[in-house]
């Protein structure tokens, strides 16, 4: 399979993704500011929702980028990641509707987790099909960002029973750390295409 069917398919799903959260926000009954009032939880989590998807999105496919073709078992890596992305909308949803509370915070950290998790397999997939010398494995090294992500989703998902509010900080540092495309295979498909 050439890999802009599989780049297809996934753009599809994280479009699908974020549509689903859209329909989440419902129009209220009112016309004034205090109807919008309850809304605000929900619409945060929307905001978390949508960046965190716009960055699983841009570097998924800055990821993607550096390989040339697709076996079995990057494709079944990609299924993986898009699965535990498509719990997004519900963890999300759930987490805003109660506003916050411990357990909806703490299962939007296992998703987080396991969508990171799901993304560092897709990447050893791709290394593992290219070869221990391609642009993924030259761009990432040891991957610190990737490894220090998953570590502090795990960490949040268990403070999130203590205080919740550290939790979601931690949430949305991680969004931030990730929020610029991955400036690592930037670099290395940038050298490659002026060395070449």
């Amino acid at each position: 399979m050439h890999k802009s069917r599989l780049e297809a398919f996934s753009d599809g799903v994280l479009a699908i993704i974020i549509t689903i959260m859209v329909l989440e926000l419902k129009v209220p009954h009112g016309d004034g500011l205090d109807a919008l009032k309850p809304l605000l939880p929900v619409f945060l989590s929307y905001i978390l929702l949508y960046f965190y998807i716009g960055i699983y999105w841009n570097n998924h496919h800055h990821m993607l980028h550096t390989a040339h073709r697709v076996s079995g078992r990057v494709l079944w890596a990609n299924l993986h990641l898009l699965f535990w992305l498509s719990l997004l909308p519900f963890v999300t949803g759930w987490m805003g509707e109660n506003h916050f509370t411990a357990l909806p915070t703490a299962l939007y950290g296992v998703v987080l987790f396991m969508a990171g998790f799901a993304y560092w397999l897709l990447a050893q997939a791709i290394i593992a099909t290219e070869g221990p010398d391609s642009l993924l494995a030259q761009a990432i090294g040891k991957d610190f960002k990737g490894k220090a992500s998953i570590v502090l989703y795990a960490l949040s998902s268990g403070l999130a029973f203590v205080n919740v509010w550290v939790a979601q900080a931690i949430y949305v540092g991680v969004a931030l750390m990730w929020l610029i495309p991955d400036r690592r295979i930037e670099r290395v498909v940038h050298a490659k295409h002026t060395s070449s």
